[in-house]
């Protein structure tokens, strides 16, 4: 038997008034994926419990049936092991983010314009954060470049008591006065971000992504902090070696945490402009290297509801049933064993809030062998109408793994 679970994050989503009422799900043109939904059971699952902040990170690890009531220790530790830090029982982990703020004088005047800076590649942030690490690193903080807007400081002995350190892409357009850190905890922390800004507004890199018309990354933005992470082996819980594929540090950290298979997909980007074949492509070689389970996760459909771009999100999941879906079947079906496939999101990140939320998710699991009556199409109104509702998210995944 093998797996597949195809995880669209953030493709859950409210009605959007310029979808003329739906929503992505609803909008998009997917029939492959409503192919299966019609022989495959569906239902709504809950991904993240009602204590817990709505993060790729508790939903990731809920779906791939890890309690993250007993296992979470924070979002930054996940990225730090896929980008090769090796944390200290002592160390404290935050996502250095590198964002693009509005040029009011005063730093907590200042709006979040861009929280990926204008989607900078990896190349320029690398020199951007070398040249924070240069300023600010220390005996206690250590800086790692990761990909794209997204990296990592070390705190050597350092507290997750920080109060509330706001992830950027829950601010978009907003003054960032209100959402900084009050905490004296953190106060080294916030007075690094501000001093930032100064430091980087007419960096090298800034100068010419300006000249190009092209959004700066003028200051860091530090979140999600925690502690170094623990998760028991997927093989060891579920008896079936599994491998992760994504284009971001978070997911294949949690892979690796979990002893997984991660394997790097030249293009992957984590935007709707990835390389959809090539993680595709990827994933059969993981079943032919052995794997049972493949995570597939793509997060172009969370960016898009981060950025408000409802035609994008909708296009996101079209080009998944189109350059995924078909790939990843063929080769089950000429496998000529039985297989099942789980297709959901991890959240809803609706287009007309911009951030993420807690509502359950629709999914479907198919079994080759075993189809059963399901939808004509699937979205978050007949997914719910089914009555089929999973309220603790993590179960989800031994079910699937049953034979």
């Amino acid at each position: 038997m093998k797996y597949a679970v195809v995880l669209y994050d953030g493709m859950a989503d409210y009605p959007v008034p310029a979808l003329g009422g739906k929503t992505p799900m609803e909008t998009a043109n997917k029939p492959v994926f409503d192919s299966l939904a019609q022989k495959s059971r569906v239902g709504l699952v809950k991904t993240v419990a009602d204590s817990l902040k709505p993060g790729s990170d508790v939903a990731n690890l809920s779906v791939m049936g890890y309690d993250p009531m007993k296992c979470y220790t924070g979002r930054s530790p996940l990225e730090a092991v896929s980008i090769g830090v090796k944390m200290l029982d002592d160390d404290v982990a935050l996502r250095c983010n590198i964002v693009t703020l509005s040029d009011e004088e005063k730093y907590e005047d200042k709006t979040m314009i861009d929280y990926s800076a204008g989607d900078i590649s990896s190349a320029e942030a690398e020199e951007i954060i070398k040249t924070v690490g240069e300023h600010f690193g220390s005996e206690k903080f250590a800086f790692y470049a990761g990909v794209a807007y997204r990296h990592c400081l070390i705190v050597h002995g350092g507290t997750t008591d920080l109060g509330k350190m706001t992830p950027p892409h829950d601010i978009s357009g907003r003054v960032i006065g209100e959402y900084l850190s009050k905490s004296e905890n953190a106060k080294e922390l916030v007075s690094m971000m501000k001093e930032s800004y100064d430091l980087l507004k007419n960096h090298p890199v800034n100068l010419k992504r300006i000249a190009q018309g092209k959004r700066p990354a003028n200051s860091i933005w530090l979140w999600g902090e925690g502690s170094k992470p623990k998760l028991e082996a997927f093989e060891k819980l579920y008896g079936k070696k599994g491998s992760v594929i994504s284009a971001v540090d978070l997911l294949k950290g949690i892979g690796i945490s979990a002893g997984m298979n991660t394997p790097s997909v030249e293009g992957a980007t984590g935007y709707i402009d990835t390389n959809f074949e090539g993680k595709a492509g990827a994933a059969v070689e993981e079943w032919k290297n052995g794997a049972d389970m493949v995570y597939l996760h793509f997060e172009a459909p969370d960016e898009c509801g981060h950025r408000n771009e409802p035609e994008n999100k909708v296009r996101s999941i079209e080009l998944i049933d189109e350059k995924v879906l078909p790939v990843i079947l063929e080769y089950l079906d000429s496998c000529g064993e039985d297989y099942k496939v789980m297709i959901l999101p991890d959240h809803p990140t609706p287009i007309v809030t911009m951030t993420h939320a807690r509502d359950p998710v629709p999914f479907m699991i198919y079994q080759k062998s075993k189809p059963v009556e399901g939808v004509d199409t699937i979205n978050e109104n007949t997914a719910k109408a089914t009555g089929d509702f999973v309220d603790f998210g993590p179960s989800l995944m031994k079910e699937f793994l049953s034979e």
